[in-house]
């Protein structure tokens, strides 16, 4: 944890591991069409494409993007792990490219390669939720790591040769909540 993490006030609400991130940003008038299309070329990277769950910052639960009040505004919504701060710097790190297409169509985004002037872009833009709930608890990894488990006791379970192994009477609560799904 940096000290910045201990002693600054950020923006965003924390439930249990994660924190919202609310950003508005007022568009350059005519470049909609530009930002539709850097928000394509986004989704169409690995990572960002629609059902793809390896995202260059691993600590993202959910991420949208979406232009309002006549494509003169642009929301970005995510939700991740861990403090605004350690976000930032995994944002910084990763993908900040694709995102440097998307905001040099916003008013008062001065762009790379100043990543200090990005995150104080960002913190402007920032609003904290006036409400926002998790329905799940858990990190990222986590959850990663649970689906993994699961589709590995699927496998399990599906295996004939399991069979013997399975009637094992301490495997009883784990097959009863195979059986609930």
């Amino acid at each position: 944890m940096t000290a910045a993490d201990e002693t600054t006030r950020r923006p965003g609400v924390r439930v249990g591991s994660a924190s919202e991130f609310s950003l508005f940003f007022r568009v350059i008038p005519g470049h909609a069409e530009e930002i539709r299309a850097a928000l394509t070329a986004l989704q169409r990277t690995p990572g960002y494409r629609p059902g793809d769950y390896e995202m260059a910052i691993a600590s993202i639960h959910e991420a949208r993007f979406v232009l309002f009040d006549d494509d003169t505004r642009l929301l970005f919504a995510t939700s991740f792990d861990g403090s605004w701060d350690a976000y930032m710097e995994d944002f910084a790190a990763g993908p900040l490219q694709l995102f440097d297409a998307i905001f040099q169509h916003t008013d008062g985004y001065a762009g790379l390669p100043d990543v200090s002037a990005v995150k104080d872009f960002i913190l402007g833009a920032q609003v904290t939720a006036a409400a926002y709930a998790r329905n799940y608890p858990g990190t990222v990894k986590e959850l990663r790591r649970a689906n993994r488990l699961r589709e590995a006791f699927d496998t399990v379970l599906d295996d004939p040769r399991a069979e013997e192994a399975l009637g094992h009477p301490a495997l009883k609560p784990l097959l009863d909540e195979a059986a609930d799904a």
